[in-house]
């Protein structure tokens, strides 16, 4: 069996977000021993799923891995990569393909969002509010997860206050939460973009945030995720890890 990983990120029309996720992933690929390593993007970004599939057929892989690079499980990771990749494996019927599941909920990846926060901020005051932004989903698994994060956050950083809103696809909407939110903080806002890469939709978060400093509020963005090692261990995890029935992975197809 010849072994190849074949990288899924979500895809942006931002060429720095791009950038920053193709760049991330070359920093995986130097830590996985595996013979064939591919990047994808399931949309907006080039190439897409079937290319990087076909790169690694070309390259003898007879074992596909596929390691989407999302945060939570959500339509993209339970319908769109399984849609993209199934006439792939109507086309391949002898190659073996193999999904990784997305992140999660981990303990790890909210305690990293601590640390991203007191990186930027020094100590965390109780007065604090944190605003916690996800890209959204019309997927209601979303919501237990941000009220899992949320928790998780209160409990490392001890703010007064903690609210969750969402870029699109469900609601509270982000316009409506840094509103909220900034009507009646006591002390700083925070605003920590639950997203791994810069792109569009952060885009959109650092434009307001810029606008209410200029006004003289007390407001803050973190950086993404992805800025933070953690991140890059499980993605390397994802790639090189054994007993997979384990881990969450889904056999497409024998």
């Amino acid at each position: 069996m010849t072994k190849a990983i074949l990288y899924v990120g979500h895809g942006t029309r931002s060429k720095k977000g791009a950038e920053e996720a193709k760049e991330f992933l070359g920093r995986v690929i130097g830590r996985v021993d595996a013979p064939i390593q591919e990047i994808s993007f399931l949309e907006l970004t080039e190439p897409y799923i079937p290319e990087g599939f076909e790169r690694c057929v070309a390259k003898g892989a007879t074992e596909i891995t596929v390691v989407p690079i999302f945060l939570l499980t959500a339509g993209h990771i339970k319908e769109d990569i399984p849609e993209a990749l199934e006439p792939l494996r109507v086309k391949y019927p002898e190659v073996c393909v193999e999904i990784a599941p997305a992140f999660g909920v981990q303990e790890r990846i909210v305690e990293a969002i601590s640390e991203l926060v007191r990186a930027a901020v020094g100590k965390v005051d109780a007065a604090d509010s944190i605003l916690l932004v996800g890209r959204g989903s019309s997927d209601p698994t979303i919501h237990e997860a941000f009220a899992e994060i949320k928790a998780g956050l209160g409990l490392r950083l001890g703010v007064s206050r903690i609210e969750v809103c969402f870029l699109a696809a469900t609601t509270p909407l982000f316009a409506e939460g840094i509103e909220e939110i900034s009507s009646n903080a006591r002390g700083r806002v925070l605003v920590v973009p639950y997203l791994l890469f810069a792109g569009l939709l952060l885009s959109e978060v650092e434009r307001e945030v810029r606008i209410r400093r200029r006004a003289g509020q007390d407001i803050l963005l973190m950086e993404p995720l992805s800025r933070h090692g953690v991140i890059q261990d499980i993605v390397v995890e994802r790639a090189s890890v054994s007993g997979k029935e384990e881990a969450g992975f889904a056999t497409v197809n024998h």
